[in-house]
């Protein structure tokens, strides 16, 4: 594993950590692969009762999709991209172990869509989340078009997603989007403690509890509205409005966007 760590903490609990420090944890292919091996590991070994998600370092959570990656992928390459993101966060949403996210940082774009597969988060008061893809001439491809929508309802979702703009801790406490804020040097023990409680009750309960909550039978509807997703976010790569937003942002400038409506 080069980018993401696995570790036991209490019984009971493991901690998943992305850790792509010089990147800001930014998923490209090889972490997102790796992420999925971590959590199908864990999806089936029976000592874990509850998973701690963070990321490595004090700046960023997962601060996004790689995008140095993603700016030249073709149509198809842009599904698949889309496609993994998808396997692992609904590695996350439909285990049987329930799964926080403890945001340390910047969660942006794919960060915040595989905080809110989690069943819930816990962020530092330097947490900021934000779904900024229309910025880069693209969409949400992590399953944040249909996921935001359950932690802060549709009108906020789409303000959200249409503007792309960023959300800060307090905010994100107001809209459901937070389970708690606490300072940044409590969050891990904070995470620990509640993750712990989860893991002392019966392991059978909180399974069957999730199942219900997380609605697991409606996972062929879940399937094919990720598929909607997938297909759109590849359809976006390759527009002049994704290569001039992309290129913009690796140039670190404001973009021009040109393209039209049904471009």
């Amino acid at each position: 594993m080069n980018s993401v760590i696995l570790e036991s903490a209490s019984p009971g609990v493991a901690i998943v950590k992305i850790s792509r420090p010089q990147a800001l944890n930014a998923l490209n292919t090889e972490t997102l692969l790796e992420l999925k091996e971590v959590l199908t590991k864990i999806a089936y070994d029976t000592s874990v009762r509850a998973v701690v998600l963070t990321g490595d370092g004090e700046k960023a959570f997962i601060a996004g999709a790689d995008i140095a990656e993603m700016k030249d992928m073709t149509m198809a390459e842009g599904v698949r991209f889309s496609q993994l993101g998808h396997e692992a966060t609904k590695l996350l949403e439909l285990m049987p172990k329930p799964t926080i996210a403890a945001v340390n940082g910047f969660a942006l774009g794919g960060g915040t869509e595989l905080a809110i597969a989690c069943d819930f988060i816990i962020a530092s008061d330097k947490a900021v989340f934000g779904q900024p893809e229309v910025g880069l001439g693209i969409i949400p491809g992590f399953g944040g078009t249909l996921r935001l929508a359950k932690f802060v309802g549709y009108p906020r979702a789409k303000e959200l997603i249409f503007s792309g703009r960023r959300v800060k801790a307090e905010e994100a406490l107001r809209i459901g989007l937070a389970n708690e804020i606490v300072p940044a040097a409590n969050l891990m023990n904070r995470a620990l403690e509640v993750a712990q409680d989860i893991a002392s009750q019966s392991a059978t309960a909180v399974a069957a509890a999730k199942r219900l909550l997380t609605e697991f039978s409606e996972s062929v509807g879940l399937n094919f509205k990720l598929d909607s997703e997938a297909q759109s976010f590849g359809q976006l790569l390759g527009t002049a409005d994704q290569r001039e937003g992309m290129t913009a942002f690796i140039e670190k400038r404001k973009p021009a966007f040109v393209g039209k409506q049904g471009d």
